[in-house]
């Protein structure tokens, strides 16, 4: 008796992004290069315009009835994708590991935030794991090291896949921290409610990462990179700072983060 063939997985193709609120409000260009990244993919993007920050803010700060309120009016809004991807791992790691605990006392709410929570993903992870993509048509003329996010790393194991695809750009030499997983103490509210301890975190960071020898310091949360993109600016560096997805999608050249705009 012969065995049935397999039927190949179904690839998401409508896909919702969810812009997080760092990239709408301070460094758009990586919304545009997740949707180009997804575009090249072969997926149909949307950007649903009644979407709201995460609520990690007020999860964070222990505001469980506020981030409620976010959740619920997210959970409308990314209904009816076939995935929903964050250029964030923070953002991502929110709506997929978090939400549904958010709503154990009612019992509808939760089974719309399980289903949320199993169909949102970061964008690199998403990329890789779930469209099968190997290489992008990208080139950067530079060297790169490359930093990973406690939340992209430590709750949606976000850390070959970064590194897989910029070992298909051209020009682009990866040159490794001794330490890029430790924390470069932002943390969301962390920072500033320790801005102390935030301070030393991040000067060991900067540290780690000029001792590379990169010219260019590359990570998935943009968080994460204007914490240290301030601290190395802070320290006279010369390095420049870039969320990954800009240099995937062959957006290199844009002004690197805290940079002033071309005129």
């Amino acid at each position: 008796m012969s065995t049935p063939p397999t039927k190949p997985p179904v690839r998401p193709r409508r896909v919702a992004l969810f812009v997080t609120c760092l990239v709408d409000l301070f460094r758009p260009s990586v919304g545009f290069a997740a949707v180009k990244l997804l575009e090249e993919a072969g997926c149909t993007v949307e950007v649903p315009p009644l979407q709201v920050c995460c609520g990690q803010p007020a999860y964070n700060t222990g505001d469980r009835a506020t981030t409620r309120a976010i959740a619920a009016q997210v959970i409308d809004a990314f209904e009816g994708y076939d995935a929903v991807v964050a250029p964030s791992g923070s953002c991502g790691g929110m709506l997929s590991h978090h939400y549904p605990g958010l709503f154990d006392d009612d019992p509808g709410m939760k089974a719309r935030a399980e289903n949320l929570a199993g169909r949102s993903h970061e964008l690199i992870s998403f990329l890789v794991d779930v469209l099968g993509v190997k290489e992008v048509g990208a080139r950067y003329d530079g060297s790169v090291t490359y930093h990973d996010s406690c939340s992209g790393l430590r709750e949606l194991g976000v850390k070959d896949q970064p590194r897989n695809l910029l070992g298909s750009v051209q020009g682009l030499e990866l040159r490794e921290m001794k330490t890029p997983e430790v924390c470069c103490g932002f943390g969301g509210t962390f920072c500033v409610k320790y801005p102390e301890i935030s301070n030393a975190m991040v000067g060991e960071k900067s540290a780690d990462i000029a001792s590379t020898g990169a010219d260019t310091l590359l990570a998935g949360d943009l968080g994460c990179l204007m914490n240290m993109a301030g601290k190395l600016q802070r320290e006279g560096s010369a390095i420049r700072v870039r969320h990954v997805a800009e240099v995937l999608a062959g957006m290199g050249d844009l002004p690197a983060i805290g940079e002033p705009e071309r005129g």
